[in-house]
């Protein structure tokens, strides 16, 4: 099993980002939960304590964990800690800028999934 512990669901993702997911098995999407910036660190390390155990029902072989740095390190080496593979996705951005209909300078970045790796 897949998890994808990230802000975009996997339904959202490239027919390459998917493909590679499932080499791990069936994905099933955990929404990263928004992280109040005025959080102290016992919060987000409860708040991990919480995420990690969730993912950790679900005995997946591998867990895509991306979102609020602090919480995804949390997340990250408690994962780790249990023998659970944590990875990110990594991208290639590609940008172009060109001129839109009122003359403003239009910039757009387009991520195109390369590979996951692993946290640890």
């Amino acid at each position: 099993m897949f998890i994808n512990f990230t802000n975009h669901r996997s339904e959202l993702w490239s027919i390459e980002q998917r493909e590679a997911a499932e080499k791990y098995g069936e994905i099933a999407d955990i929404a990263f939960p928004a992280v109040d910036p005025s959080f102290g660190s016992e919060t987000i390390f409860k708040l991990a304590e919480k995420y990690a155990a969730m993912i950790c029902s679900y005995k997946p072989d591998a867990v895509l964990v991306q979102g609020e740095m602090t919480l995804c390190y949390a997340v990250v080496s408690i994962l780790i800690s249990k023998g659970i593979n944590a990875v990110c996705a990594t991208t290639e951005r590609v940008t172009s800028t060109h001129l839109g209909q009122n003359g403003e300078t239009v910039k757009v970045s387009e991520f195109r999934f390369v590979r996951f790796r692993s946290y640890g």
